[in-house]
């Protein structure tokens, strides 16, 4: 399966039953959405030294050998992986190998291989991150050291996630893809890549970080940070739609022909679809358009459920998954049409339309699709070139009428073959 097609969930263990045992229990759940990858937060011990809130920020890790002993052992970490495997799924986990909690294992070990500050004290290149001290990838032993313990996991999971990976060497990247690929032929590697203005900044203070465009040198999908800003922009206002589909498209002739990109409405590091789109139909609107969107789906955490709060890092937050979940089936349906219907490749188009609508379509061969989406929930008139009569919108089976070179829409997501 092309990774375009793919569908990822993505788990914080702590507040997602708060065991390893806990998430492989839901694992059939989880594959009854449609995911395709199941993507866990890091699993590793989380250092005590600076930390922040009661239980620390999972990417504060002391040890990237071990697991979280909250959450489990070893082999319940192992049960999960094959409990993954047997429902047809792959998993990821979180790395983290930009900086590590000021009481690491390494830091003990090898105290030369982390950032120092000219008092000699150790130290970060992000003020707020401060329960965290960054490594210093000048030391060449410390490559040889992270690459091992990421071919130490390839032998138990299918891909990684790198926590600001732009902020590595791309090199570093390359080289660690090059050795896992001999441990786990078809490794799937995810970057957090972060927003332009976030690179730009850094640049300006003399630290290094990649832009997208370099990471695909080393990686198969990046966030779309690069459009994200667009995107709030657009739903607070201060920009028109057509600039969000501008940002869009523009991903079209800046990166690798292969290019995928992370779609999502939400994730661990922002607010809940919910919060951002209170309006339900523009809601159902905005995750048909995330889905249908050329790259990786992304759903987070208990999303199917609805939930408007975001949960925390620092402390125990437990995300309320019993009972029916609002959006378990409409997330299925739509991983479903994207695995099964969406053309990997061949041409792609987004336009946007009046009164807040937004189509998108794809050709390759015989397979075309067009879609209108109203991302503030509002009726529409929609141009179509399409015989008149009735055809289906694949999103709820319903019939559509065609009359006058025109579709109409009470606000409800369209997709037709065509």
């Amino acid at each position: 399966m092309h990774l375009r097609n793919s569908t990822i969930y993505c788990v914080f263990v702590r507040n997602h039953g708060g065991s390893f045992e806990a998430v492989r229990e839901d694992v059939p759940r989880i594959r009854s959405l449609g995911a395709d990858i199941l993507w866990l937060l890091p699993i590793h011990p989380i250092g005590k030294e600076k930390r922040k809130g009661t239980l620390g920020s999972p990417y504060a890790i002391s040890d990237y050998r071990a697991v979280n002993p909250e959450y489990g052992t070893m082999e319940d970490f192992v049960r999960l992986a094959d409990a993954v495997h047997q429902n047809g799924m792959k998993l990821m986990i979180d790395v983290v190998y930009h900086h590590t909690s000021p009481d690491s294992v390494l830091v003990g070990k090898h105290p030369e291989w982390f950032y120092h500050k000219p008092d000699g004290s150790f130290g970060n290149h992000v003020g707020d991150w401060s329960d965290v001290i960054d490594l210093d990838f000048d030391q060449r032993p410390l490559w040889d050291e992270l690459i091992d313990t990421l071919c130490q996991w390839a032998a138990i999971v299918d891909g990684f996630r790198c926590d600001v990976a732009p902020m590595v060497p791309v090199q570093f990247w390359k080289e660690a893809r090059a050795a896992v690929e001999k441990v786990r032929p078809g490794c799937i590697w995810l970057a957090e890549s972060v927003e332009t203005e976030f690179v730009r900044y850094n640049r300006q203070q003399g630290v290094l970080c990649h832009s997208d465009a370099e990471m695909y040198e080393a990686f198969d999908i990046c966030y779309d940070y690069d459009v994200y800003g667009d995107f709030l922009r657009y739903l607070k206002g201060e920009q028109p739609l057509e600039a969000y589909v501008s940002a869009l498209l523009r991903q079209e002739g800046i990166y690798p022909a292969d290019y995928v990109k992370l779609r999502y409405l939400e994730n661990h590091d922002r607010p809940r679809a919910a919060f951002l789109i209170p309006d339900e139909k523009a809601r159902k609107n905005w995750l048909a358009f995330m889905f249908l969107q050329k790259g990786a789906a992304l759903i987070y955490d208990g999303q199917e459920f609805g939930p408007a709060h975001r949960p925390g890092l620092f402390d125990a937050d437990p995300i309320a998954l019993g009972g029916q979940a609002p959006l378990a089936d409409y997330i299925g349906h739509l991983a479903s049409i994207k695995k099964e219907l969406v053309p990997p490749e061949g041409a792609y188009d987004l336009k946007a339309l009046p009164n807040d609508w937004i189509s998108l379509s794809y050709a390759q061969g015989e397979k075309r699709l067009l879609g209108f989406f109203s991302l503030k929930g509002k009726d529409g008139l929609l141009p179509v070139s399409l015989p008149e009569g009735s055809c289906e919108n694949l999103l709820d089976g319903k019939p559509v009428m065609v009359e006058e070179g025109l579709i109409s829409s009470r606000g409800e997501p369209v997709l037709l073959k065509i």
